[in-house]
């Protein structure tokens, strides 16, 4: 994963005040950590960063330009305005090539499984430790031909060279089941408000039974 170039103004200004002018400006306000150094407060270009994070994924890497200085940094949070989708603000952990960083990565499910399968992502994300600057975007899981029943567990992702599995080695990340017929399902919530002490009104029963009968009926004549 390569870096992009960001230049950053210091800022002394802080408090939801001075963030909401930052951000009028069309500018994102953002802090530094790491490395034991006190934390660093800027201001960055709103469209450059966010295209830039939008480029290098969930784990970005930027390369912050400050006070004449370079510093590799990891965006390790990133609000968003759940409305407007624009950057509010974004915290760094400074970084350094070479250095091992821990994170977690996207799962992405690729391939068709068996036919008459279901396939549950039990977990969207692994986590791993890989270099500040080789962080995989995304690791991939084949599941081409998997039969119902077959379970793709931590242990068994492809991870790239230089990425080390963190996560549970037997934590569950794919699991490929049959498909539950409409008489199954039924059969399985009868049981579960059966179990919640759940009774039927009977009326209820026979207008669903009226509704099917009606619906086949409308079928047969077409």
């Amino acid at each position: 994963m390569s870096s992009e170039k960001i230049t950053a103004e210091v800022r002394e200004e802080f408090g939801k005040g001075a963030a909401r002018r930052i951000r009028r400006e069309n500018k994102i306000p953002a802090v530094l950590y790491g490395h034991g150094e006190a934390p660093v407060h800027v201001t960055l270009p709103g469209h450059e960063t966010m295209m830039a994070l939008r480029h290098g994924g969930t784990n970005s890497v930027l390369e912050l330009q400050i006070s004449g200085g370079s510093q590799l940094a990891l965006a390790r949070e990133v609000q968003v305005d759940p409305i407007r989708r624009v950057i509010e603000h974004i915290d760094f952990v400074a970084v350094r090539s070479g250095e091992k960083v821990t994170v977690d990565v996207p799962i992405q499910v690729v391939g068709t499984p068996a036919p008459d399968s279901l396939v549950v992502t039990e977990n969207n994300t692994i986590q791993v430790e890989s270099e500040a600057t080789h962080i995989p975007e995304l690791i991939e899981v084949d599941i081409t031909g998997l039969a119902i029943g077959k379970m793709v567990h931590a242990a068994d992702l492809v991870l790239p060279k230089g990425t080390t599995l963190l996560a549970d080695p037997e934590l569950l990340i794919v699991n490929v089941t049959g498909q539950i017929s409409a008489e199954a399902l039924e059969a399985e919530l009868e049981e579960a408000e059966a179990e919640a002490g759940i009774e039927r009104d009977e009326s209820d029963e026979a207008a669903a039974e009226s509704a099917e009968s009606t619906e086949s009926g409308a079928s047969d004549s077409e």
